[in-house]
């Protein structure tokens, strides 16, 4: 049985009070085990994005319990979660979110600086993620140089080169022209067979095909929770760990 990475229970996220309370999310369960591919669907407004927020350790939920790893989180500090998020979670989004004055390289660099890799080292690791979506001959062009679709591998492989437990995206393809959307989707598909955890927003149902898991989420709760592959059947993590990857490289020299 695979081990259980996320539970959320009673997780509930308010705004206002009195007659202008809403809810974006309301007594919410969710228990995700190691090696899923789950997306979340539904309408605008429905509370996908307030999720992943308070998944990914960006915002905080009014009230309820969040464990990640058996640790609980929903009420640490601001600074161990910021620490939490370096090291066990990455980022893809709907708008690449991109800084346009910094190169690629530097870019996808980020993500170490909060781990405090050394300067040398985090270039050589972000080479040898951009090196994996066969982007490393670009590394030093700025990111309105690159199509959509390249921005897009660069912020998966900004996700990914800290090595973290958990790929969380959001709306990955909403900007990108269907062949582009298919490459990005690959992409994910093989990181997600390597045993990453994958949860993904989207509006797009043709992109099931890719989820072990498939939640349709309404006002605040889920509706449907559809899994496509047993527990037993997730595939198994492989840690991808760049600097690695580059000690083996020196060695066949």
């Amino acid at each position: 049985m695979s081990e259980t990475v996320i539970e959320l229970k009673g997780l509930t996220k308010r705004y206002g009070y009195g007659d202008t309370e809403s809810f974006a999310l309301k007594d919410f369960d969710l228990t995700v085990k190691r090696g899923e591919f789950i997306m979340i669907m539904g309408p605008s407004g429905c509370g996908k994005t307030t999720l992943l927020n308070i998944i990914g350790l960006l915002d905080r939920p009014t009230y309820g319990e969040y464990e990640l790893n058996g640790e609980d989180v929903a009420g640490i500090s601001a600074r161990r979660q910021a620490h939490l998020r370096a090291k066990k979670i990455g980022f893809v989004f709907q708008n690449f979110n991109l800084i346009e004055d910094i190169s690629i390289l530097e870019n996808v660099a980020l993500p170490l600086v909060y781990i405090k890799q050394p300067s040398t080292i985090r270039l050589k690791n972000a080479s040898n993620a951009l090196d994996r979506f066969h982007l490393q001959e670009k590394e030093y062009y700025f990111p309105g140089q690159l199509s959509g679709g390249q921005q897009q591998r660069v912020a998966i492989a900004r996700a990914i080169v800290a090595d973290p437990e958990i790929i969380l995206a959001d709306e990955p393809t909403g900007n990108l022209d269907s062949r582009s959307s298919h490459l990005v989707m690959e992409e994910l598909k093989a990181i997600h067979e390597e045993g990453n955890t994958i949860i993904m927003v989207t509006h797009n149902p043709t992109l099931t095909v890719y989820a072990t898991r498939v939640i349709n989420m309404l006002d605040g709760h889920i509706d449907t929770d559809i899994k496509t592959v047993e527990d037993h059947n997730l595939p198994q993590p492989v840690s991808v760990k760049f600097n690695k990857k580059h000690k083996k490289k020196r060695r066949k020299h």
